[in-house]
């Protein structure tokens, strides 16, 4: 479990994923200081690692990487994290649009290739 501090490159990701999963790895975004945490069985594990340092909550979406995927396959915007109606997403999918578009320009920013 970690919050990266510097990008990685795809196959970094899938031998992450490996320990874990094997073809995903569960991540959480935080879409405004623009933290990516990774690496866990549980999103409620990287989310409080992230509030642990800082983030707030509202701030915080669950989401899962698949390495070896290309285009909208790579994203799955789906975790439990991410039910709250208190900010219109009732949902385990994260269904505002700027906060997928959010979470897509993080990921693109620590995940290389």
């Amino acid at each position: 479990m970690q919050i990266l501090q510097k990008a990685i490159t795809r196959a970094e990701l899938a031998a992450l994923a490996e320990n874990t999963f094997g073809d995903m790895i569960k991540c959480v975004a935080d879409v405004k200081q623009g933290l990516l945490a990774l690496d866990a069985e549980l999103h409620a594990d990287l989310e409080r690692l992230l509030l642990e340092n800082g983030s707030a909550g509202e701030d915080l979406w669950g989401f899962n990487l698949y390495p070896d995927e290309e285009g909208e396959d790579f994203i799955e915007y789906d975790s439990l994290i991410n039910i709250r109606s208190w900010q219109n997403n009732p949902t385990r999918d994260v269904l505002d649009p700027d906060i997928r578009e959010a979470i897509k320009q993080i990921v693109e920013q620590f995940i290389l290739g």
